[in-house]
This record gives C-alpha cells, structure tokens and sequence, in this order.
C-alpha cells in the first residue's frame, strides 16, 4: 500500500516521499485512516513502529484547510516526556509539513529560554509539541490559547505517568476543548494508563501492533555477571574497547552516575559524554550534535535523557545498571539496530539481579544469552532458575592489538578504569532518595561491611549505604 491510498493530502504525501519512506508502516495503515475520521484513539505501538508519522501525517492534512475558529493558538497538541522526543517530533512536522503554505510549529520544553518561546507563543501558530512541565509554566502565564484546539496527542503517555506528570496532563487537559479529538499513544495501554484514556477519549477506538518478529532479531542480547564493582567496570572498559563498537550508548540508573562514568571514561581515553535531565538544553543539544557528527563515541545517559535518541550509527547498547522496569529494558535496546541495522544489547548485572532479568525475559518473551569474556570470568556462578535464558553461553573476541593499543576511533591507551582503588561506585546516592523531577530515581546499594545474604547484624551502627555497584 502508497501513502497516497490513506488519503492524505498529495502535498503531505509528496513530503513523506521526498523523506525517502514508499510505503507505510501497520500502525500508520490503522491509524491515519481513523484520525482522519475524527476517531479518538487508543493505539498501543513499541518504539521504531513510526508511530509519530501516524499521528503527525492526519494532522498536517487537516492544516491545509483554514481553521474554522479565529485565534492564534494551536490546532493540534502534543505532549511528550522529554525535551528530545520534542525535539523529535517537531522536527517530524517540520519535515512532513514542508510543502504546506504558512506552517508554524513551536516547541515548548525545558530548558530553553521562558521568554523566547513566549515570543514565539504569541504569534500564530499551528502545532505545539510540549513537555507537560513547561506547558503548565505558558499556561498560569496566559501565554497560550486553546480556543481554536482540533487535535490532542498524548505521545508516550506510560513514560509522561511513570514520570509524575499526571496531574500536570490533567490539568492542561482541562484547559482543552471538549470536541477535541483526542489520539493516546502508549507501549502498554493497561493499569494506570488505561484509567487516564477512560477519563480522557470518546468512544476510542483501540489500534494494538505487536512488534514484529524480524525487528526483535536485529538486536543481540547477552548478560555478562559481574561479581562486584571493580569486576563490572573491567568489563565495560573490554566491551568499549572491541574493534567492532562504532558508537554506544551505556545506561546508568542516577545522573551523578552519568556523571561520574563519563568523567571516568574520558579519563581512560574514551570519547565520552553524559546526558541526563540535570543538564541545560544548550548543553544537552551540544551533546546530541556531537553524537550525530560521530565526535561522540560513548554517550553515558539515564532512561529518561535518552528517550528520542535517533542516531543510526549506535551500535551498541550497554547497561552498566539494569533497568528497574522490563518496558525500560525494550526502549534502551531501541537505541541500536534503528533504520534496518544490525544491533548489539549487553547487560552488566550482579548475581543477586536474577529476578529483574527474568522479568525482562518474561516481558520480551526472550531468552537472553549468558555471555564469558576470557579472562573476566565471574568467580561466582549463580544458580539459573527453571526458565530463566538458554544454557549456551556467548564469548565475546578481544579487540585486535590487545587493551593497551588505541584504535584510532577515540579510543585511548591507558589501562582499565576498574583497576584503580577508588572506583567511582563510592557515591552517597541511597536507595530512600527522592525521585527527580525528571523521573530518574537514585540508586540502591548495601551497607558497608555486609554483602548479600550476609548476617547484617554484624554491621557495624552508623554505616552509610554505598552507592549501586557496591556490592
């Protein structure tokens, strides 16, 4: 099937061919045909399923036609949990829309000047991408209108709940028009989710597209066990080092983690950056640039930071700390194999994190394989419950030259960040932190002088709780 037999307008559909794409994708073949119906929907899509061009396409062909309703606020909304998501979708509109006379799209996220988004607010404008957070800070201000709204799109909406937006969603919601339409695009359309469209949509109509199988085998996935934390960062410094890593993006679970490993990298020779919530948006889209242009060569980020993250040269994706949700585990590994190209997924993981892998395995219904590196072999072998991966077991090749060899990639010749004695896991962040405003939740760790499934009564009183890796 064309684009063209969805029934868009030829201009959009020029547009979409100009960007090299013939033909559309299943949730595009449901979705844009209901959205052009005026059709609440509830469509449930994992990530790289194109799902910002199925809500996007409809939309651009409505802002053809002239809005009915005078003003100069927007005719269609959308909300996301991250500025680069934003980013993302704007620049989807900007693209599909570039033959439409008179287009405006306005971002509006954090981090970016208040007052330059304001100005851009108070002109006429057609779409709006926004982080809830920001949105609300435009609308106590009066800065937007709403009087003129067709069309909310709630983008990732399970991300924007797990994030603590909830009350910012409704109560920019509340602000909307009653006869909008109103598109829920989530991974998961059950629990909490499923009680926000109930209170959201009409008469939804519920789109659900199973991933298919052939984009699941794009990504290798393998587990290497650490036995503590000087043996995982021996670890990630070998799989850096491989020949075969173009770039990668490793995951940690706190921004100071971000920090402090990226700092740590950089110092062994690695090209590499954080990104996480805590940083400017200047900083932040430095940083994406240098991804992009391949000057970056490890980019250290946390689950939220990473959302939207487009960049076809990742080839590998390393979690340093596991996800504390299987759905986070599928939107991390999205970040290699994009646009029909092969990916590498490995997970760092202690003995003690069997449960939190068989969760993902449950939730990908995927084994996933046990890796041994020579020479790093985890001392400790954990028991494998019924179930839980295959019993074959992944080597993975030492680079060619040996460790103390650069490759000219940005890669440098000092030893393995693992065999310092200060290791950077000796942070303060506990397990009882608050949440940030951004979703990202500290670390856990154990109390100095007990290990797991010690008798922790001979620790000492007092101790502070050691950083996740501690062990």
């Amino acid at each position: 099937m064309a684009f063209a037999q969805l029934g868009l307008n030829p201009l959009v559909v020029k547009a979409v061919e100009a960007s090299g794409y013939t033909e559309p994708t299943a949730v595009q073949i449901q979705a844009i045909p209901a959205t052009l119906q005026g059709t609440d929907l509830l469509v449930s899509s994992q990530t790289g399923s194109g799902k910002t061009a199925a809500f996007m396409l409809p939309c651009l062909h409505r802002l053809d036609q002239p809005s009915a309703l005078p003003g100069r606020g927007p005719r269609v909304l959308v909300l996301t949990p991250t500025r680069e998501l934003a980013q993302q979708v704007t620049r989807a509109a900007e693209t599909y829309g570039k033959f439409l006379k008179r287009l405006r799209v306005v971002a509006a996220v954090g981090g970016a000047p208040l007052h330059v988004q304001a100005k851009l607010l108070s002109q006429p404008v057609d779409i709006v991408v926004a982080t809830p957070g920001r949105l609300i800070d435009h609308l106590e201000r009066g800065r937007i209108d709403f009087s003129r709204l067709e069309t909310l799109i709630l983008d990732e909406a399970d991300r924007m709940l797990d994030m603590g937006f909830i009350d910012d969603i409704e109560a920019i919601i509340a602000r909307t028009p009653a006869t909008r339409q109103t598109l829920l695009f989530s991974a998961t359309l059950e629990g909490v989710v499923g009680r926000l469209a109930q209170r959201v949509t009409k008469n939804a109509r519920r789109i659900e597209i199973a991933t298919a199988p052939e984009n699941k085998a794009k990504i290798e996935q393998r587990i290497h066990f650490a036995d503590d934390f000087s043996h995982k960062s021996r670890l990630l410094d070998h799989l850096l080092r491989d020949v075969a890593l173009s770039q990668a993006v490793v995951f940690t679970s706190t921004k100071k983690s971000a920090d402090d490993l990226a700092v740590q990298l950089r110092g062994e020779g690695f090209a590499a950056e954080a990104l996480h919530g805590d940083m400017n948006q200047r900083d932040r889209n430095r940083t994406l640039q240098a991804l992009r242009q391949g000057r970056t060569r490890v980019l250290v980020a946390t689950d939220v930071a990473a959302r939207g993250i487009d960049v076809p040269g990742i080839s590998h994706v390393i979690n340093f700390d596991l996800p504390r949700q299987a759905e986070d585990y599928v939107h991390r590994i999205g970040r290699t194999g994009r646009a029909g190209r092969e990916g590498i997924a490995i997970s760092l993981a202690a003995h003690f994190e069997k449960r939190q892998i068989r969760d993902i395995e449950r939730y990908t219904a995927q084994a996933i394989r046990v890796g041994v590196i020579p020479g790093l072999e985890p001392k400790a072998r954990p028991a494998r419950p019924e179930g839980f991966g295959d019993k074959r077991r992944a080597t993975a090749p030492r680079p060619a030259g040996g460790y103390g060899k650069g490759n000219g990639n940005g890669y440098g010749a000092k030893s393995s960040f693992g065999d310092r004695k200060a290791g950077f896991g000796d942070r303060k962040a506990a397990f009882g932190e608050k949440q940030s405003s951004f979703g990202e939740k500290t670390g856990y760790g154990h109390r100095e002088g007990t290990r797991p499934g010690s008798d922790k009564r001979n620790a000492p009183s007092g101790t502070k709780r050691r950083a996740y890796g501690g062990y």
